[in-house]
This record gives C-alpha cells, sequence and structure tokens, in this order.
C-alpha cells in the first residue's frame, strides 16, 4: 500500500466529518521514526488494568503495555488519575531503563514531534477523539478495543485513516490467535460448505446495587475522565466482586454503562462479532435488519435512554439476529458458550480461545488445509502475535491484520444490536448509506454529541 501524508485543513476541505464537533488549525508532520536508534517512541493514553496494572494479580502487573518494549521506547505516559501515571513510570523505568514523561493531559502528547505511535488504553469514548488527533499528527495507532463508542466515530476513523494513510490496528488480537485464523482458512477452502448461520455467545453483564453520589479521590480527574460524554455526578459503592472492588461509572466498571460503552455488545461483541463477519466475508458490508429476540436491562428505559442514573444500565441478557441481504444470519448471544459457532451446508465448527471443534476439525487429520492456507487469510504473511504485526505494519506500511475498515463494519454490527436492544424493536440498515431506515429515533443513537471543550481537534 502505498500512502501520501496529508495536512490536516486539507482534510477538513475533503470530509463532512465537522457534523460530530471538530476544531481546526493546520499542521503536518512527516512519516519515519523520530528516535536516534531508529526504534519507533510510543506514548500511553490511559494506565490501567488493560495496559498493566491489573489489580488481581498476585504476582505484579502483567498485559499487554510490557510488550511494547520489544519493539519500542515508551516516552511518555498519560492517564487522568495520577496514581496510575505514577505507577506507569515506574514499570516502564523498570522495563527500559528510564523514565518517561508524565501527564495527565493525553494533547501533550498530540503536540509532540518526537512520538510515533499512540497506544490508547482509554474507556472506550475516548478512543475516537484520541485515534483521530493522533493520525491527524502524523502518528500511527495502537487502539484497543472496540474501536468506537458510535457508528458515526467509527465512519469519521474511516476516513481519517484513509485520507491521511497512518497505521492503525485494533486490539482484537482474536485475529492472531492460530486456532482463529486456521477456522477462517477452513471456511475460505470450502470446508463447511457455504455458510448459512454464525453465532457468537459473549456471557451476560452484570448488576449492581444503587450506588449513591460520591466525591471522586483527589487524585482523579473525574472532569476530564468523563471528556466528551455527558457531564454527570460520580457514584460508587466499595464491595464488587470485580478487579478494583468497587462498583462505580469508571476505571473498569465503565463497560457497564451505555454512556461510555455498549455492555458485552462491544465489549466481548468487539471480539467474536469480528471473527465472525471475516469468516463471512462481511468485512465490507453489513446486515439489513437486526432483530431484539430478548433483552433484558437493569434499569428502565424511555425512549432509548436509561431511567436511573445510578446503577449499571447496560443489557444483561440478550438474544440479538442480525439477517445479510444473502439470508445469512447472525446472532449475538448471553446464554451459550463463549466463542463462535459457523454453520455451513456441509458441517460446523465452534471456536474460541481454548479450542477449535467439529467434525470438519476432526477431518484435516487426514486431509489438511494446503499449504499456505492459513497466511492467505492473515493477508499473505506469517502468522504472528497481533502486537508483531502491528510493528510489521508500522515498518512497511502495509495493512495490519485488524484494520481499522473491517472492525468499524463488524461493530457496527454490535452497535446496531445495542440501539435495537436500547429501543427494544427491529432495526432496518442500509450498509450502503451507513444509515438506519425510516426510524428516526434509532438514526439518532447512530452518534452521540460531544461534549463542549471536548471535541474532536484538527490541531
Amino acid at each position: 500500500m502505498q500512502f501520501q501524508s496529508q495536512t490536516r485543513r486539507g482534510f477538513l476541505t475533503t470530509t463532512a466529518a465537522a457534523g460530530i464537533g471538530i476544531i481546526t488549525k493546520p499542521t503536518e508532520r512527516a512519516f519515519g521514526f523520530k528516535s536516534s536508534n531508529d526504534r519507533p517512541t510510543v506514548a500511553v493514553v490511559g494506565c490501567g488494568s488493560r495496559w498493566d496494572q491489573r489489580a488481581t494479580v498476585a504476582n505484579g502487573p502483567h498485559g499487554l503495555g510490557k510488550q511494547f518494549p520489544k519493539f519500542s521506547d515508551i516516552v511518555a505516559v498519560c492517564d487522568v488519575d495520577r496514581h496510575r501515571v505514577e505507577k506507569a513510570q515506574d514499570l516502564v523505568k523498570q522495563w527500559l531503563n528510564k523514565q518517561p514523561a508524565a501527564m495527565e493531559d493525553y494533547r501533550a502528547i498530540i503536540d509532540r514531534d518526537d512520538i510515533d505511535i499512540v497506544h490508547i488504553v482509554t474507556p472506550d469514548h475516548w478512543h475516537a477523539k484520541v485515534a483521530i488527533e493522533a493520525m491527524l499528527s502524523g502518528k500511527d495507532v495502537y487502539c484497543e478495543k472496540p474501536m468506537t463508542l458510535t457508528i458515526e466515530e467509527g465512519q469519521l476513523i474511516s476516513e481519517v485513516c484513509r485520507r491521511t494513510g497512518r497505521i492503525m490496528q485494533i486490539g482484537t488480537q482474536q485475529r492472531s490467535i492460530p486456532r482463529m485464523v486456521r477456522a477462517i482458512a477452513m471456511i475460505r477452502e470450502g470446508r463447511l460448505g457455504k455458510i448459512t448461520k454464525v453465532q457468537c455467545g459473549v456471557g451476560g453483564a452484570p448488576t449492581s446495587p444503587e450506588l449513591p453520589v460520591t466525591q471522586p479521590p483527589p487524585h482523579f480527574d473525574w472532569d476530564r475522565w468523563v471528556g466528551p460524554a455527558e457531564m454527570t455526578d460520580f457514584h460508587s459503592k466499595a464491595g464488587a466482586p470485580n478487579e478494583v472492588k468497587t462498583w462505580s461509572r469508571t476505571h473498569y466498571d465503565f463497560r457497564w454503562w451505555y454512556e461510555y460503552s455498549g455492555g458485552k455488545l462491544t465489549d466481548w461483541g468487539a471480539h467474536h462479532v469480528d471473527i465472525a463477519t471475516w469468516g463471512m466475508e462481511k468485512t465490507n458490508t453489513g446486515p439489513l435488519s437486526i432483530h431484539p429476540i430478548l433483552v433484558e436491562h437493569p434499569v428502565e428505559f424511555s425512549e432509548g435512554q436509561p431511567v436511573q442514573r445510578d446503577r449499571y444500565n447496560t443489557a444483561t441478557k440478550f438474544n440479538i439476529k442480525a439477517i445479510y441481504a444473502d439470508g445469512m444470519e447472525l446472532t449475538i448471544r448471553h446464554d451459550t458458550d463463549n466463542g463462535i459457532l459457523f454453520e455451513g451446508t456441509e458441517g460446523r465448527i465452534f471456536v474460541n480461545r481454548g479450542r477449535l471443534s467439529g467434525k470438519p476439525v476432526e477431518e484435516l487429520k487426514n486431509n489438511p488445509l494446503p499449504d499456505g492456507a492459513e497466511e492467505k487469510v492473515y493477508k499473505n504473511r506469517k502468522l504472528t502475535d497481533h502486537l508483531t504485526n502491528f510493528f510489521q505494519s508500522v515498518k512497511d506500511r502495509h495493512e495490519p491484520i485488524s484494520d481499522v475498515f473491517s472492525h468499524h463494519r463488524a461493530l457496527s454490527t454490535c452497535h446496531l444490536a445495542g440501539i435495537a436492544a436500547r429501543l427494544n424493536r427491529k432495526i432496518t440498515w442500509d450498509p450502503e448509506t451507513e444509515r438506519v431506515v425510516d426510524d428516526a429515533q434509532a438514526q439518532a443513537l447512530v452518534a452521540r454529541p460531544k461534549r463542549k471543550g471536548y471535541e474532536i481537534e484538527m490541531s
């Protein structure tokens, strides 16, 4: 793939994305690493448990962050929680024998010309803003899943990535797990016949008790954490059976609030629906209709919005079906084994992170896949781990295995499932125009306004 950079002013004149809140200033940055030893320089935005500060691990921190020093120099860490920033500095110093810069405002990272890559590990509602501004400042991006909070954000990220030519890998690491790649290769080689149905088991979501309004801790900037979302009171209650031991609207618990995430539909859905869509060969389109067969929420909803503000509000139980133009069906359920079940005219297979099973899998013993079949579906590359794939792509400017465009399509199905769940009715979707058909209320949930002061900036 041959890429050309573009000024942010030039980008603005060629995109219609200004409607979601964009502030512009012209600037440009050339391709190429800035560090003297030609190792990419990385800045981390969000230093919590997904990065390397998982609270429940007895033998110390672990996570994706610790893998980055194999390929790059971490030169800056950023979080709105001062304690996490300080711990992140200590960790990076242990790994690289050099303490990174610390900051609580990610914009200081965007403004630095000596940073090649931004690693985004924030809650979902911050992903699009940071990713877009990073790409427009000439930086490549590794963004944890799900890529976006809304479908419109995915549309804009796709446009920015396409026009700037930046490399952006989504952290759907299942695309680099050997058994997942083998499952896709089996489908491509016709071992299941024509795919007719796919089922994604993602598990149910937890509930919480009523959470009182409390004061955020002094080391935590609640206003900045809320960021683009609507401002609300800080709610928390100790004693939760989760990794942070607290029910709240923040940190680990953000994923159970529609204000900041999509619950299990986008949390695990971002992983499994991505693999499902890949296997179905639907990575450049979407469903025509989404049907909420079963949906249960822990709070009441009115016109798609939670009525109560003091407890988790994402769907706890669900069975939602998406139907495509060729009649293929995809369901997302809470009540089946965690993983993806592919059904075809000549067989079925089940795959998750622990196993790949089914009669077509057993038949591989006597009828193995042809040489190169797995590499072919892995974008004609040798299968490797997800982070290595990203840094290979940064170096040679080839599209990574979990690219923005296919992830946007898969995640749009998850977002549409969430919209159908919130409204509790069928949604009709036009995958060409990427708009809801004849339902203004549902279409309004495709996008969300950004809070003043937290618009997406072109600076």
